[in-house]
């Protein structure tokens, strides 16, 4: 907490970093970082190991996303239904998740709740049932889903682009599988990724809320200190996009067309990262005042919202962005999202640009930590990120430390090369593939 400050002083900044303690595991193979904070009796936990849906076997897409959607469907020696029953005696909360580098976990309970969330979430990581009646249940609600995106154009174009821009990699497959691929993953595929990816030296942890240093070491021991010290994952070369200056077309016969675009950003650890942030937020990061909200939308009327950001992976950057217009205006509507790239590319951003940019980015950011779940969740990324606690205090410093300089140097770096991977569902007039 802050102290008060006397009267007339201003209080001095908060450190973010000063709160967070790191607490090693026993053999070193992890380390967990923590934040007390009893303003309220809640505890959050966020987990993650390496892996992912870049681990999904050959032919089997979808893997880790089934294996994650089954790790609360029983465990131990409680089946799907008792394993529910007991989260919701106690309203604990559980969830998994697996994105294309990590499985991450989540758990938020009351303190009083704390032992016996822990136990629960320790048979979920430790031994995982898989049994066949929950496994048919949750791939059929996956295969569901699947048939819905079959027919949904934003769905159909980012699969298009990605399977474009990483051809004959993991990063180029669906993350959640094909009706034939998800059809072909069996017990012993999620028991064998399961073996695989969770392990101590991939591990990152965050805790935050009513629970002190002592407790805490005890209870990520008991959930996590039965696990292997090191995994067996199949190494992941780093991906090149491909195909820029190409556009993919997927036959929808509707009246609008979903365009996304994109080509390769900057890496989260790049000393450029911050700059390409502010000239990102710039172009079109989202809000009402990006250039290309204002172009495509509130001067033509081209589209409802249109937008860019930067995605970041362990072996990958992109810069993609994503518009949806009707099928005879797609042409024009790509066209003024090229010019305002190539505007940018070549003049960077105006003064005036950078200095509100800035304000919002350093204004918004306590937002990120206005939750126990929040925050657990921000100190998660930044250790996936390979940052140190330290970053918390340092990074509104970096925003504020770009030049005017940096930020056109960085828009020539990222946006000039010029060309983009441009892959459109529907049936779009003045755009041909190529």
């Amino acid at each position: 907490m802050t102290a008060e400050a006397p009267a007339g002083l201003a209080p001095a900044p908060r450190s973010r970093a000063a709160t967070v303690q790191t607490i090693p595991f026993a053999d070193g193979a992890a380390e967990a970082w923590l934040v007390e904070d009893y303003a309220v009796p809640i505890v959050a936990l966020a987990f993650s190991f390496e892996g992912g849906a870049a681990q999904d076997p050959a032919g089997k897409a979808g893997a880790a996303n089934l294996m994650a959607s089954l790790l609360d469907e029983g465990a131990g020696d409680l089946d799907d239904a008792a394993f529910h029953r007991a989260l919701d005696d106690k309203a604990i909360e559980i969830s998994f998740s697996a994105e294309r580098d990590v499985v991450r976990g989540n758990l938020r309970t009351l303190a009083k709740n704390l032992d016996a969330a822990a136990e629960l979430m320790r048979l979920a990581v430790n031994a995982p049932r898989f049994d066949q009646g929950p496994l048919e249940r949750v791939r059929s609600q996956i295969a569901a889903g699947l048939k819905r995106e079959a027919n949904d154009p934003d769905s159909r174009a980012a699969k298009a682009w990605r399977e474009a821009a990483y051809p004959g990699h993991p990063y180029g497959e669906p993350a959640h599988g094909s009706l034939d691929s998800i059809a072909r993953i069996g017990r012993e595929d999620l028991l064998a990724l399961r073996a695989a990816s969770f392990a101590r030296d991939g591990l990152k942890v965050a805790l935050v809320g009513a629970v002190d240093g002592a407790r805490a070491r005890a209870l990520l021991a008991s959930i996590f200190g039965g696990l292997p010290a090191r995994g067996a994952l199949t190494p992941v070369a780093d991906a090149e996009m491909s195909g820029l200056g190409r556009r993919v077309l997927v036959d929808i016969d509707l009246p609008q067309s979903t365009i996304r675009f994109g080509a390769p950003g900057v890496k989260r650890r790049d000393p450029d990262f911050e700059a390409a942030t502010l000239v990102n937020h710039i172009l079109g990061g989202g809000v009402f005042s990006a250039r290309l909200f204002k172009e495509v939308r509130e001067k033509r009327g081209l589209a409802y919202s249109v937008h860019s950001q930067l995605a970041t992976a362990e072996r990958a950057a992109m810069f993609v962005g994503a518009t949806t217009t009707k099928n005879e205006r797609a042409a024009e509507s790509l066209s003024v999202i090229e010019e305002e790239i190539a505007r940018m590319a070549k003049d960077g951003p105006s003064e005036d640009e950078l200095a509100k940019a800035k304000a919002y980015l350093v204004g918004s950011y306590p937002l990120r930590f206005d939750s126990s779940t929040k925050i657990a969740a921000q100190l998660l990324t930044l250790q996936q990120e390979g940052f140190s606690p330290s970053y918390l205090d340092e990074r509104n410093a970096r925003i504020e430390a770009v030049t005017m300089a940096d930020a056109r140097r960085v828009a020539a770096r990222l946006l000039g090369g010029g060309e983009l991977l441009v892959a459109v569902a529907g049936r779009p007039a003045g755009i041909d593939a190529k």
